[in-house]
């Protein structure tokens, strides 16, 4: 069971990446991927977390809100 929960959170997770446009500005290439994670996590330890992270946690709610919006729309 613990499998399959993580197995079905991994996959959701890349979802992320490929709903924020990642996978296609990086031309699907894993290495300038991981890199580029590498770099916000890289970035957010060197300034105050706490701002960055809430920063992006409305900045991620706000395009889910956006996106459920357009479907009760039928948009």
């Amino acid at each position: 069971m613990q499998r399959r929960e993580r197995t079905r959170h991994l996959i959701e997770l890349g979802g992320l990446v490929q709903k924020a446009g990642l996978v296609d500005l990086a031309d699907d290439d894993r290495a300038t991927i991981y890199g580029a994670l590498l770099e916000l996590v890289g970035r957010v330890r060197k300034d105050d977390a706490n701002d960055t992270l809430a920063l992006w946690k409305r900045r991620g709610r706000r395009a889910f809100d956006a996106e459920e919006a357009d479907r009760e729309t039928g948009e």
